[in-house]
This record gives structure tokens, C-alpha cells and sequence, in this order.
């Protein structure tokens, strides 16, 4: 069975910094692509970041020079370094696991975990 588990999320003033995990089991992980998707009240779930199983990243346009995500295939996690924090950033963040390999599309979902972007 495929789990993708997060942590590392809470409650943090503007300005402040937070560091996401996602620890992945029954994948392959080191050939999967990876990324970080958030949904805020009342809005669709967003791109964050992601980084392909080479180790090319992506950031939306929002978090560039902000957030930086990094994997690490030996312990089967990747990581989402959050820094100056805003409120904007507030939201559930998901950890998301995706491969296209022989015509046949796998893609898993973390449960997702709250990040709190408040004075």
C-alpha cells in the first residue's frame, strides 16, 4: 500500500519559517516525480513546487526565492523549506507522488497538513 505522510506544519508569524516532510512508502520512490500542492479556504488546490526524479525543480510563480523543495532518495522523503512566511501562504499543503511509465498513470495523495500563516 502507497502512503505519503506529512509533517512539519502549525501556526507561524509573518516572516517565519517552516520546514514540510514527506515520508513515502510502498513506491519506488526514487523514480517518481514529487511535488507540493496547497489548497486555501475557498480555493482550488495550487501548484506549489515539485522536482522530477532527476532532480529538476519548479516553483510557482508566488513562492519563487521563498520556498525551496529538496528530496532525499535514500530516506524516501521530500521536503518543502518555507521561508518569509505570509499570510497568503496559509493553507492545506498535500504532498503529491506521480510516474507515467508503459501507458499507465500512478498518482498519490498525503493526507495533507495545515499551515498557519497569523500575528
Amino acid at each position: 500500500q502507497v502512503k505519503l505522510v506529512e509533517s512539519g506544519g502549525g501556526l507561524v508569524q509573518p516572516g517565519g519559517s517552516l520546514r514540510l516532510s514527506c515520508a513515502a512508502s510502498g513506491i519506488i520512490f526514487s523514480i517518481y516525480n514529487m511535488g507540493w500542492y496547497r489548497q486555501a479556504p475557498g480555493k482550488q488546490r495550487e501548484l506549489v513546487a515539485t522536482i522530477t526524479s532527476g532532480g529538476t525543480t519548479n516553483y510557482a510563480d508566488s513562492v519563487k526565492g521563498r520556498f525551496t523543495i529538496s528530496r532525499d532518495n535514500a530516506k524516501n522523503t521530500v521536503y518543502l523549506q518555507m521561508n518569509s512566511l505570509k499570510p497568503e501562504h496559509t493553507a492545506v499543503y498535500y504532498c503529491n507522488a506521480k510516474l507515467i511509465r508503459l501507458g499507465q498513470e500512478y498518482n498519490y495523495w498525503g493526507q495533507g497538513t495545515q499551515v498557519t500563516v497569523s500575528s
